[in-house]
C-alpha cells in the first residue's frame, strides 16, 4: 500500500506528501528518536508524538515511508518545510497511536 492509499484509507491529514506513492510496509512506534534510528525499517509507517526538527533526520536516517503524527500534534511551519525539502512524508492524526496501529495492522500493515 502507498502512503497516499494510507492517507485516503485512515482519513489521516497531509502534512506533507513529496513521496505519496512510496511503498508502506510495516509499522514502528517511538518517541525516543535514537531507539527509532536504531530499530525502525526501511519503509515502516513510524507512529509518534514528536514533532521537533529531529524527526525529519531520524526518517531520512531510517529510510521510513512516513511519519504518522499521532493525538492532534502539530508541526512547526520551519519542520514541515525542510520534511517537504527532505522528501519525507508527514501525514497526522487525531487518534492515539495504539488506535492508528491497530487500523494499520487491520490493513496488513
Amino acid at each position: 500500500m502507498t502512503v497516499s492509499e494510507l492517507k485516503d484509507t485512515l482519513s489521516l491529514t497531509p502534512v506533507t506528501l513529496p513521496e505519496g506513492d512510496r511503498e508502506a510496509e510495516g509499522v514502528y512506534i517511538g518517541d525516543l528518536l535514537s531507539w527509532v534510528m536504531g530499530r525502525a525499517q526501511a519503509d515502516n509507517v513510524w507512529l509518534t508524538i514528536m514533532s521537533n526538527l529531529n524527526i525529519v533526520a531520524v526518517a531520512t536516517l531510517a529510510d521510513v515511508s512516513c511519519i504518522i503524527l499521532c493525538e492532534g500534534v502539530t508541526l512547526e511551519e520551519s519542520v514541515r518545510n525542510t520534511a517537504e525539502a527532505k522528501g519525507v512524508n508527514i501525514l497526522a492524526t487525531e487518534a492515539p497511536a495504539y488506535e492508528t496501529a491497530k487500523r494499520l495492522t487491520e490493513l496488513g500493515l
